[in-house]
């Protein structure tokens, strides 16, 4: 039995929070992030926010790629794929069907310092799929 190639159009990026999603957990996060950013848990969100929103430049850049993105909290992430509960966050994955492949680590995402070095992390990642 051949298993079937999976282009781009196949697969999604997969990012996850550190972070839970309920709503007095975003207001302690917005106000964390605020009071004390470097001390703020995730640097996923720290990034890619600012106050309760997406940053523009993030959101462009998202719907610029030529591969899907999904991004989950934490909670929401653990109860989708509980086999994960483990897992260190924040992180991105790849996903092809049923299947989730780290594509960017915690540790590389945590080592960026500005949103213009996440993203081409990202882009560096997408061009080696």
């Amino acid at each position: 039995m051949s298993k079937k190639l999976l282009s781009r159009s196949d697969k999604l990026v997969l990012f996850v929070y550190n972070a839970d999603s309920s709503f007095f957990n975003q207001v302690g996060d917005l106000i964390h992030k605020t009071v004390s950013p470097k001390t703020y848990q995730c640097n996923l969100c720290g990034l890619t926010y600012s106050g309760y929103n997406m940053k523009s430049e993030w959101k462009d850049f998202i719907s610029s790629l030529a591969i899907k993105t999904v991004f989950l909290h934490k909670d929401e992430f653990i109860k989708q794929y509980p086999d994960k509960q483990n897992t260190s966050f924040p992180i991105a994955f790849i996903k092809e069907g049923n299947f989730l492949n780290e594509f960017i680590s915690t540790d590389e995402i945590n080592k960026q310092k500005r949103l213009t070095d996440l993203e081409a992390l990202v882009k560096e990642k997408i061009a080696k799929l």
